[in-house]
């Protein structure tokens, strides 16, 4: 079922079935939620001149976001990047994608989305689990740092091997942030009694979407840089891409 193999010079498991990329992402303790620090990060921009529009609906909205709290979060496997059009097709032979241009794009799913999360034997991530991932161990905007992303960090589609492995954060993951990305929780405004050991938070409604910022490309001058912060965080509402995650396959 799986196979450990070096992927761009990285350790990795890929489920054999599917074909999909795993990286494994170790275990570990961060800070979970959009910091003072970040906001201030923010409005360091927007002095700079960096703001195309307005950063006031995100401020508004930056207490979804936190209170920061450090979360404990065990090692597991997430997928490399979001499933492409291909590798939703190995278990929904039918899939017919509106917005890739190739199989080797990322999926956006919408009436297919509940079919494919029956059909795939793994997980979705936790929201814990995809901020510690998007972050690998950095306490900034997104793993570059602080600076105010670009387009330049979008990746959407996975041919070029090598402009893959070149956006791979620490933790070997790519395009974390590109995509809006489902996590396993119910949509929540904010941390309050949140879980400190990444358990998804469970109920009725939406779940909880991260990334986004290749959803809206071209980029239209409405701060869409935003979306690839790794705190950023809104309520599922149509299209969606997903990337699996999985416990340690035993060795």
């Amino acid at each position: 079922m799986w196979t450990e193999e070096f992927v761009a010079g990285r350790s990795a498991w890929r489920h054999v079935p599917s074909g999909v990329v795993f990286r494994e992402v170790p275990g570990g303790a961060f800070r979970m939620g959009l910091s003072e620090a970040e906001l201030n990060a923010v409005r360091a921009i927007e002095r700079s001149g960096g703001v195309e529009d307005t950063i006031d609906p995100f401020l508004a909205s930056a207490k979804d976001a936190q209170p920061v709290r450090e979360v404990h979060v065990e090692s597991f496997l997430l997928a490399r990047h979001p499933l492409t059009v291909a590798q939703v097709k190995h278990w929904l032979p039918e899939y017919d994608d509106d917005y890739a241009e190739a199989d080797t794009g990322t999926a956006r799913l919408e009436g297919d989305l509940e079919d494919l999360l029956e059909l795939v034997p793994f997980d979705l991530p936790s929201e814990a689990q995809w901020e510690y991932a998007a972050r690998a161990g950095t306490t900034t905007l997104t793993f570059h740092g602080d600076g105010k992303p670009d387009e330049d960090q979008l990746l959407d589609d996975f041919a070029n091997e090598t402009r893959t492995a070149a956006s791979e954060n620490t933790f070997g993951l790519a395009a974390m942030g590109s995509a809006n990305e489902l996590c396993a929780d119910v949509w929540i405004p904010g941390f309050d009694a949140a879980p400190s050991n990444a358990r998804p938070r469970t109920g009725d409604g939406p779940r909880t979407v991260r990334g986004g910022a290749a959803d809206l490309y071209p980029w239209q001058g409405c701060d869409e840089w935003l979306l690839l912060l790794s705190a950023t965080r809104y309520a599922h509402a149509d299209f969606t891409a997903v990337r699996p995650a999985a416990p340690l396959p035993s060795r």
